[in-house]
């Protein structure tokens, strides 16, 4: 599934590069991938793992589910966004010289041929797949008698009531289709008059897409079931096709914040708006007829570029429960988390023994390898129980529904303590769980702020002001991942749990700058964002090049979701014309291009696309500065939102990072290397044994928690 991720607007030539004695520009469009296209390579690699047959069957499907998923945030963001600069002409090009028009073409191009993929993948290998291990997604007319009548009795008494034929003629105008709703396009014919005329067809968010069948673990979806029940809803009319369709929208809010008198209801307004975005995708079942197509297309004001045709079931994504099914022989084998031996020594119910314990030296933990209620929500729950903390800051950018650590902090607040919660109105998606919660919190007298305006908080910390026997002390959690415990089972990502007194206070600086006026720009150790983080990284980045000797030619690793920013991936470039080793495990975009002579000789890229989402970050300089925290390289971490990065300073800590970076190169399973086209190619084993890194380190956590239990 690699592409060479350039632009039919900016040819790109390598090999002019490299070709006179003069040092390459390092502005050169040439040396750059595309974001947008790099993120479609990045999806290409999920799917990629669900076409795999050494994958659990139930997982392949998952994998799928959330190719389909990622494609439809894409479209509602990205392709939006870039829809909306080809509207206000806008004709500035990204620093791969590719403009708004040339990289929606280039899209399109490149999606096309992965979702003819996914379905072949779905209903060639999964489906069959399934059915011969007893998991059947079946259409109407593969059904018995007795399932047949089941699945009649279902229609009428849950189905038929919901649904709302709306008919299209000069008297009702094409209805608004919401976003992301599948429907029927309904061709009928009046027996009296023999007038043919049209109706659109919801297919209800609110039912289940899958229906299950009596008799097997079996299913059909609700779109055929709605299909075969068609004369029910026209009666009088002869039904003569029907086919499947699905609108994509602009989903991406617009807030003026610098007018908005109140940011909650300002987002509140935008979310009621979000549903009625400007279509931006088209997808119809692969039969539908040019007529049918034709009066979709003109009622949506869309073109052919921007529709897709699928074989077969429309919006995979609805699969996800599936591949929840109760069949452990489907599945991968679970990795239950660990609790870290420091933890599991000291007594659950000690809040006094927990804070003994940080204050004993500081404590990294890996998720979901190490438990995330037995360490972050205990820290939050010991918090707002211990009788001496006297008070509790924390971001909140995503977190679940039902989320304990919340609870805490309203138990908190109702017991008299200090509790601040920066709640992230603006994080995508997450945006109406968050109101929900800010509204939660200030009921129960919780302090609740939304951020600076024109930034995000995406920073992952918390703060813990404690009264202890030798005086206030403050206790800090800095992560790579957001306080989601449903996350937390399926991203792997960091936290630091530190009593370090400079951390303590530059994490105090930090909530005075977002709660406050504080104007902070310097902190003691940490590197925020946008405060000064670009510079540090710069400087960082400088100190290795001037080190570097043929000899000892200087280190960055970096492990990282996504490196877009172009300024950083020139220091990049020139740190390896300095001859500077340079490895680098980027989860999804990429916009450096590695193995260029005499540019980027010495950087090797991977991409692990596993069984977990790769989510934390690392940041490694020379063999001793290591750094963990919340941002990728790209010109919104760096530029527009709070991020925090976070020193690793002790040596036996800094050993555990530097062995994941290690294992996460090393891996021949679930990684991908990224070439100099811009191409991804699947890391293979080469004759020695498979090496997979996420197993790996789920083994080595529950090898120091037995340990552990065997000191104790």
């Amino acid at each position: 599934m690699g592409s060479s991720g350039t632009d039919t607007d900016a040819a790109v030539d390598l090999d002019g590069l490299t070709g006179g004695p003069a040092p390459p520009d390092l502005d050169d469009p040439a040396l750059y991938l595309n974001r947008e296209l790099s993120w479609l390579e990045f999806n290409s690699r999920v799917l990629s793992t669900a076409m795999r047959t050494d994958v659990p069957l139930l997982e392949r499907v998952r994998f799928l589910s959330i190719f389909a998923r990622n494609l439809d945030e894409f479209f509602m963001v990205r392709v939006a966004g870039l829809k909306r600069q080809v509207v206000a002409h806008v004709t500035a090009r990204t620093a791969d010289g590719q403009s708004p028009a040339g990289q929606l073409a280039r899209i399109a191009e490149q999606v096309t041929p992965t979702i003819t993929a996914a379905a072949a993948c779905l209903h060639d290998e999964l489906l069959p797949a399934l059915q011969r291990r007893g998991v059947a997604l079946r259409s109407m007319t593969d059904l018995g008698a007795a399932q047949r009548s089941a699945v009649d009795a279902y229609f009428e008494e849950e189905v038929f009531p919901v649904l709302t034929p709306l008919a299209v003629d000069p008297g009702h105008p094409f209805p608004y289709i919401s976003n992301l709703s599948l429907s029927l396009a309904v061709t009928v014919r009046d027996v009296a008059t023999g007038e043919r005329h049209f109706a659109r067809l919801k297919v209800p968010g609110v039912l289940p897409r899958l229906v299950p069948l009596i008799g097997e673990t079996g299913y059909v979806p609700l779109e055929d079931v709605i299909a075969a029940h068609l004369p029910r809803l026209f009666p009088g009319m002869e039904v003569l096709e029907s086919f499947a369709f699905r609108v994509t929208r602009n989903a991406d809010l617009e807030i003026e914040e610098e007018e908005a008198e109140d940011l909650l209801m300002a987002v509140e307004a935008e979310l009621r708006k979000r549903r009625r975005g400007a279509a931006v995708r088209l997808e119809v079942a692969a039969d539908m007829p040019h007529r049918v197509l034709r009066l979709l297309q003109d009622e949506l004001d869309l073109d052919d570029v921007d529709t897709y045709h699928v074989t077969g079931l429309l919006a995979p994504g609805d699969l996800a429960p599936l591949a929840r099914l109760d069949r452990p022989d489907l599945r991968y084998e679970p990795w239950p988390p660990v609790t870290p031996p420091r933890l599991a020594a000291a007594p659950q119910r000690s809040s006094a023994a927990l804070f003994a314990e940080i204050r004993r030296g500081d404590l990294l933990v890996h998720h979901p390898y190490e438990s995330f209620t037995n360490t972050v929500e205990r820290f939050v729950a010991a918090a707002s129980e211990d009788p001496d903390v006297l008070a509790i800051k924390q971001t909140l950018y995503r977190t679940s529904g039902d989320s304990p650590i919340v609870q805490a902090l309203i138990r908190a607040a109702e017991r008299g303590k200090q509790v601040v919660a920066l709640v992230e109105l603006k994080a995508r998606f997450d945006e109406a769980v968050n109101i929900g919660w800010a509204r939660a919190l200030e009921k129960a007298g919780v302090h609740v702020v939304y951020g600076l305006v024109g930034l995000k908080t995406h920073a992952k910390t918390t703060l813990v002001v404690r009264r202890d026997a030798d005086g206030i002390r403050r206790y800090v959690h800095l992560g790579t991942g957001n306080y989601h415990q449903r996350n937390a089972r399926s991203y792997t990502d960091l936290g630091l749990f530190t009593a370090d007194a400079a951390l303590g206070a530059d994490v105090t600086d930090l909530f005075n700058y977002l709660t406050g006026y504080a104007r902070q720009d310097a902190y003691r150790e940490l590197l925020v964002a946008p405060a000064s983080l670009r510079g540090q990284l710069i400087a960082l980045i400088h100190h290795q090049i001037d080190v570097a000797t043929p000899e000892r030619p200087g280190l960055i690793r970096a492990k990282l979701n996504a490196l877009v920013d172009p300024t950083l991936i020139a220091e990049l470039y020139r740190a390896s014309q300095a001859g500077v080793r340079i490895d680098l495990v980027v989860r999804g975009i990429c916009g450096l291009r590695p193995g260029i002579p005499g540019v980027s000789e010495t950087v090797r890229v991977r991409s692990v696309v596993g069984r977990l989402l790769e989510h934390s970050r690392i940041l490694q300089f020379g063999e001793d500065g290591l750094w963990i925290g919340s941002p990728d390289w790209m010109p919104r971490n760096l530029d527009r939102r709070v991020e925090a990065l976070a020193p690793v300073c002790d040596p036996a800590l800094r050993g555990e990072l530097v062995e994941i970076l290690d294992v996460m190169l090393a891996d021949t399973v679930q990684a991908w290397k990224l070439h100099a086209d811009g191409s991804w190619e699947r890391v293979r084993p080469d004759g020695a044994a498979p090496f997979d890194a996420q197993a790996h380190l789920a083994r080595r956590a529950r090898e120091r928690a037995e340990a552990g239990k065997a000191r104790g």
